[in-house]
């Protein structure tokens, strides 16, 4: 695999995990479903992942990019697996709407999981020559890092509406600027 090879990759695992990251945004809208706190420290899990694949999409793949991007899935499927075993008991209400049957937590959990899978097994492929200085990045790696950096900011605000500088509800309900 070379190194064009891997930086398509890297652009398009964060133009996934952004979509992931907006989609969770627009349901929340469109649903007026808000997020609970769990749910925002999964939303900054994926935040972490999309910097560390952002990194690899600037300024080329590297193992320490990648450390980052495991970081961020380790920390974002522990909060979605402790959200999880929130709702697991038989009788217990889910939180938000189910996609496909699954709801967003459990969807979190396997997204962070998968990507840690396929951060592993880019690591057993790595190539010495991925590190070389000629790296530069494309349109298209420009182009999603300008998509990953406004579903990032619409994040921030959507969360600064909702909970405002105060501790965000547990069971939220309405947003804290509208109220």
């Amino acid at each position: 695999m070379n190194n064009k090879n891997v930086a398509l990759l890297n652009a398009l695992g964060l133009l996934g995990i952004t979509f992931v990251l907006l989609m969770a945004s627009v349901l929340q809208v469109v649903l007026n479903e808000l997020p609970c706190p769990l749910c925002l420290l999964q939303r900054l899990g994926f935040m972490l992942v999309m910097f560390g694949f952002m990194l690899n999409v600037v300024y080329g793949p590297q193992q320490r990019h990648y450390g980052i991007l495991i970081i961020g899935a380790l920390f974002g499927a522990a909060t979605a697996l402790r959200q999880v075993s929130l709702h697991v008991i038989p009788g217990t209400p889910g939180f938000g709407s189910p996609v496909f049957g699954i709801h967003y937590y459990t969807w979190a959990f396997i997204l962070f999981s998968l990507t840690i899978v396929g951060v592993a097994v880019l690591q057993l492929l790595w190539n010495k020559d991925w590190n070389n200085n000629d790296y530069k990045m494309n349109r298209f790696g420009k182009f999603v890092c300008l998509v990953a950096i406004f579903a990032v900011v619409v994040n921030v605000v959507s969360t600064f509406i909702e909970c405002g500088p105060y501790q965000c509800p547990d069971n939220p309900v309405t947003y804290w600027l509208f109220n």
